[in-house]
């Protein structure tokens, strides 16, 4: 029996994994093993809201073990460490507890086709310092851990134990540092709600761009200019054209020499391919991004395919695909339909990816939702407020209604209405 094995259960991952479980895993026709260095999936545009409490990790993560056995798919747990391409083996690093113990041995899997999807990781730009003060969002834990030490910040203040501003500075202005900074306003409103004695002007959070404009990804100007009207109008000290050079525990310094004090630092400048792909003998770019064709296969090995952030895809002009949650998702589902064609046929002639752009949103917490839509065309359909907070919800019901099914997703979706109805709307435990 054919082994297909997924590295990565992301967004795009699972989607992939929960199409070919169902279409190959289920009636046996091939054996699918998913691997991930996490036992849950939790959508990562929401990571952000699980960062300030907004979002309840219980009720919206997917445990992959669980939805394994009910989607034809084997789960192993584990950071992919090598590829042994002549044997047709990946390589897993031990794993251990948090206390230090061993759990399991350095493992090997069997694959006869792999697809590699781990994502990107945040980019320091090699900058001195960020590494050691700053905060990422790439995992759940280290949204967890955000979350803890956000909490920890406004509690202090709240029974006097800390004076002054609170100074929080976020680096980079795309869709996760503009939702991240309003996530972090909508918090404190929230905590003054449940009683915490906090200043009305308490946050002083400065959000810091290298570019010339907030969001840089959207190609409309008027769209980039209502984001950052929005963000200062919430209080949101905006600060482009600022290039940081170094960050310390105090705060950040920039190139023209401007030190910007913080006590938090939230890193969200950009994402790069990890950097373990650069050790796998397949051919990679700057960025580390295995180069592959527009079928998804990789251009070193044709029993490999790539998506996503690490992943570096051409497109017809030339120009390579994005890094995009969209393109991610796209790239998986067509690696999909690949796979069972390859498993009839293994001559099969291969899906080939042509991007379009769908359209960008951005979620300013519960201020104002902007964006648009079907950008491709004639520059697509702006939207503000409640229709596009509407299109920006129904990506996510998308997504749990793709790994659930219609009835299954539906009866997750209502329940997760009613403990937004039900809950606190901070998790503050």
């Amino acid at each position: 029996m054919n082994k297909i094995v997924v590295v990565g259960g992301g967004a795009g991952g699972m989607e992939l994994i929960t199409k070919i479980g169902k279409r190959l895993g289920k009636a046996g026709k091939a054996e699918i093993t998913l691997v991930d260095i996490c036992n849950h999936h939790i959508w990562k545009p929401l990571l952000h809201e699980l960062a300030t409490g907004s979002l309840d990790e219980g009720t919206n993560a997917v445990a992959y073990q669980v939805h394994g056995s009910n989607n034809g798919y084997i789960y192993q747990r584990g950071a992919l460490t090598g590829i042994d391409r002549e044997n047709r083996q990946i390589i897993l690093a031990p794993l251990h507890s948090a206390d230090g113990r061993l759990v399991l041995e350095e493992r090997r899997i069997d694959y006869d086709y792999l697809v590699i999807g781990i994502g990107g990781i945040s980019n320091d730009f090699g900058i001195p310092g960020v590494k050691e003060h700053a905060f990422t969002l790439d995992l759940t834990e280290q949204a967890m851990i955000l979350r803890e030490r956000i909490q920890h910040q406004f509690m202090q203040h709240a029974n006097g134990q800390q004076q002054g501003k609170m100074k929080v500075a976020v680096v980079g202005a795309g869709a996760t540092g503009v939702e991240m900074a309003a996530e972090l306003h909508q918090m404190a409103q929230m905590l003054r709600k449940y009683g915490y004695q906090l200043e009305q002007d308490l946050l002083d959070l400065t959000l810091v761009e290298a570019s010339d404009s907030v969001m840089p990804a959207l190609p409309q100007s008027e769209l980039r200019k209502a984001v950052y009207d929005k963000l200062v109008d919430i209080g949101i000290n905006v600060s482009t054209n600022t290039l940081v050079t170094e960050v310390t525990k105090q705060g950040l310094t920039t190139k023209s020499d401007q030190f910007i004090e913080a006590d938090l630092v939230i890193w969200a400048a950009g994402v790069k391919a990890p950097e373990v792909l650069s050790t796998f003998g397949l051919a990679v770019n700057r960025a580390n991004q295995l180069m592959a064709a527009d079928t998804g296969r990789t251009l070193s090995d044709e029993r490999i395919f790539t998506f996503g952030d690490c992943a570096c895809i051409p497109q017809q002009d030339g120009s390579f695909l994005p890094a995009r949650g969209q393109t991610a998702r796209q790239v998986a589902l067509m690696i999909g339909t690949n796979l069972i064609r390859l498993l009839e046929d293994p001559n099969a002639k291969l899906e080939r990816y042509v991007y379009k752009d769908l359209g960008s949103f951005v979620n300013l917490a519960h201020f104002n939702t902007i964006g648009n839509m079907f950008s491709f065309f004639h520059g697509g359909l702006q939207l503000a407020g409640s229709p596009a907070r509407f299109v920006y919800a129904s990506l996510y019901r998308r997504h749990i209604l793709a790994l659930h099914g219609p009835f299954k997703g539906t009866m997750i979706l209502l329940i997760h209405g009613l403990n937004r109805l039900l809950r606190p709307q901070l998790k503050l435990w």
